[in-house]
């Protein structure tokens, strides 16, 4: 027996309800969308989603019973040739109810029921592996477990080594640059050094040279000043030796 509906019916008896119903849906099938209040359109959705259903499947049999319950061939045939087509690969879920809001005057609760007719992106679907393919995966997992284990500690060692050899690589350089640089601050030493001694030896040579040529000149002027007042004495010594006699 089916479960009766909680709450008052729609119609006055369930007869009157299901005819209701049957033109709600064919009203949807003609003009793909259709506006009533919230209670309705929550009602018609499983009936037209049955009728879509039926209609899918093509068969004598099936437009029959649609038949039994929508009387008008044309919305019948609107639903096989166009509705049904379009709708193929969508696996349920055929219409969409959307809330409108409020009626003005009895405030009652609108919704806007339409036939969802996009196209259908088909997802891939994943096979569930088998129990035997499991079992017979696993030891093949294993294996490639311990290879990947075992691979990865010999290419860290790798990497270390490079690493390694890069770090000696740069010490080298480094060492090397630092040898330059000691020849070149040797050089420059060795070039200062030698600058200063020739400068040294050419300075005493010069500073002889002035104190040569004093030494010469006082040696010439000291003779004759010498010899000046021996003259000059001589005469006043021959002066006094005839006043003596």
């Amino acid at each position: 027996m089916p479960r009766p509906t909680k709450g008052p019916r729609l119609g006055g008896s369930p007869a009157h309800e299901r005819m209701l119903l049957n033109n709600l849906a064919a009203s949807l099938f003609t003009h793909k969308a259709v506006t009533t209040t919230e209670t309705k359109a929550k009602r018609v959705q499983p009936v037209a989603e049955k009728l879509v259903t039926l209609a899918k499947r093509g068969d004598l049999h099936a437009r029959r019973q649609v038949m039994a319950d929508i009387s008008d061939k044309n919305v019948v045939h609107e639903l096989f040739a166009n509705i049904a087509p379009q709708v193929l690969e969508r696996k349920g879920g055929y219409t969409r109810i959307t809330k409108l809001g409020f009626r003005k005057g009895d405030n009652a609760p609108m919704a806007l029921i339409e036939l969802v007719l996009e196209p259908v992106v088909a997802k891939p679907a994943k096979a569930k592996p088998k129990v035997a393919d499991a079992v017979k995966a696993a030891p093949v997992a294993a294996a490639a477990a311990v290879a990947e284990e075992v691979a990865t500690p010999a290419e860290t060692i790798v990497e270390e080594e490079a690493v390694v050899a890069e770090a000696l690589g740069e010490e080298a350089l480094t060492e090397q640059a630092a040898d330059v640089q000691e020849e070149v601050v040797a050089e420059a030493v060795a070039e200062a050094v030698a600058e200063e001694a020739a400068t040294s030896e050419e300075a005493p040579v010069s500073e002889e040279a002035p104190a040569v040529a004093e030494e010469a000149a006082a040696s010439e002027e000291a003779p004759a000043s010498e010899e000046a007042p021996a003259s000059e004495e001589a005469p006043a010594s021959e002066e006094t030796k005839p006043e003596e006699a």
